[in-house]
């Protein structure tokens, strides 16, 4: 159960049962760039063939694959943690089997990063989940949504995070979807840490 201590001494070795995708709804945010982990766990539902039902009592959208469940909360960010704790209660899923995918601001759109755990790193979704779950101890695949400039600075940050992608970005945006898709299917398939072996490798290729 989410707050229990269930990892096990080998966290790489274990396949996520449930996987989230962070983002705000309703129509004024789609395709935004705070919506990133909405467009990778969508990406993945058609390539799994299900679909996603609205579950009111769990505050998300919840679409089951075979071997698990995908996620997506329908509070806004700053109470992701909410939704997440409900569905991995109710499906017996520990925060260590709980793969999380969201945007990071400081990559760039070209570049991922699969982790066992971490800080919140200033991203409030990531806040709600730790306080929510009380542990930090949960995979994450962090989707970079910076431009080649870096980290948008000040109060230009927030409007950067919640502005839609630019024409120009499209195709890179395309090609880190399906990237983050791949990292998450080898996840499912060969485990976390031979994801992260395989896939943060290649991406700190030149």
């Amino acid at each position: 159960m989410p707050g229990e201590e269930t990892t096990p001494r080998d966290p790489g070795g274990l396949k996520p049962r449930l996987i989230v995708g962070l983002g705000n709804p309703g129509i004024e945010y789609r395709d935004t760039r705070h919506n990133i982990g909405f467009m990778v766990v969508d990406e993945l539902a058609r390539r799994f063939g299900v679909s996603f039902t609205e579950e009111k009592r769990w505050h998300g959208h919840l679409a089951k694959f075979a071997g698990g469940y995908l996620l997506k909360p329908t509070t806004f960010m700053n109470d992701s943690g909410r939704s997440v704790l409900a569905v991995g209660q109710f499906y017996k899923t520990p925060p260590a089997e709980t793969l999380i995918i969201y945007d990071d601001v400081d990559l760039p759109l070209s570049r991922m990063r699969l982790r066992l755990s971490g800080s919140a790193g200033g991203h409030n979704g990531m806040k709600s989940l730790i306080r929510t779950l009380s542990t930090d101890a949960f995979p994450r695949l962090k989707v970079g949504i910076a431009t080649t400039a870096g980290r948008p600075a000040g109060e230009r940050l927030v409007g950067h995070v919640l502005g839609k992608f630019r024409d120009d970005e499209r195709t890179e945006l395309a090609i880190i979807i399906q990237r983050a898709a791949d990292a998450v299917t080898a996840a499912l398939q060969t485990g976390l840490g031979a994801a992260m072996n395989l896939f943060n490798r290649k991406d700190e290729q030149p």
